[in-house]
């Protein structure tokens, strides 16, 4: 089954510099946010990726086709124009880059990979959000259901503390930065039937408004309900926090659920 990534948005909301470079590109700890989530499908055995680019595209293109001698130790004999990988790491991955358009709208790029998607079902996320999510029971909760699309809906942390008061002013309790108990989001990591792409119309097509609203009004859309880890790289507060994780040996993302 083959797994989406939508890697072409600009990013606007981060700043402090990673502006210069596409938002999934921005590491967290020694590897680019997109290279996590790469991770997190490889662990159940979805290796078999499809990276919808757009902006700055060539920043990802250069990065993967140097990824071996980057995130490896090599030798270089420059007389003889050779060079050798000496340390062992492995990496399952299969990858196809594929330009869907600069100004392209998500739903247009999911449309622009169609004639790359064989099978009937497959998944779907965005080059920016780290879960521990268990895919094996996501993709049973899609198969058991039989709808068209599950979408992944989790409720983050708050950004800020949680007071209760009562009738007489006083503060009952204080929950520093709790989840959020009401009200779920969208997370991401969907899984699809191809179906799903003749409700895109073209490249200016924003996945999350005509194209669900449509499925959501056929009651053909089904939410499998994260209760786990969830956290998105929107700010650069968020990708601050990311790294505080990551450095402090706390990277949820990496646990199983």
């Amino acid at each position: 089954m083959k797994t989406v990534i939508l890697a072409g948005g600009k990013g606007t909301r981060l700043s402090d510099g990673v502006d210069s470079i596409p938002k999934p590109m921005v590491r967290v700890g020694d590897l680019p946010i997109l290279c996590h989530i790469l991770n997190t499908y490889s662990r159940y055995g979805f290796n078999d990726f499809i990276i919808a680019l757009g902006y700055k595209s060539e920043y990802i293109k250069q990065y993967f086709l140097n990824f071996l001698y980057l995130n490896n130790d090599f030798s270089l004999d420059l007389d003889k124009n050779k060079t050798q990988i000496l340390s062992n790491k492995k990496f399952k991955w299969k990858i196809e880059f594929i330009d869907t358009g600069l100004e392209t709208q998500t739903g247009g790029r999911l449309l622009n990979i169609k004639k790359y998607l064989k099978d009937e079902t497959f998944m779907l996320t965005y080059g920016d959000g780290l879960a521990n999510i268990n895919l094996n029971n996501l993709i049973k909760f899609h198969k058991n259901h039989k709808k068209m699309v599950t979408i992944t809906a989790v409720r983050p942390s708050a950004r800020f503390g949680e007071l209760n008061i009562d009738s007489n002013k006083m503060v009952t309790s204080f929950k520093e930065k709790p989840q959020i108990q009401d009200g779920w989001i969208n997370g991401g990591f969907f899984v699809l039937n191809k179906e799903f792409l003749n409700h895109i119309e073209n490249e200016s097509t924003i996945l999350e408004k005509e194209p669900l609203e449509k499925i959501v009004a056929q009651k053909d859309i089904a939410a499998y309900q994260h209760e786990g880890f969830w956290q998105c790289m929107d700010t650069i507060r968020d990708k601050e926090y990311l790294n505080q994780l990551w450095y402090a040996n706390k990277a949820f993302w990496i646990q199983n659920n």
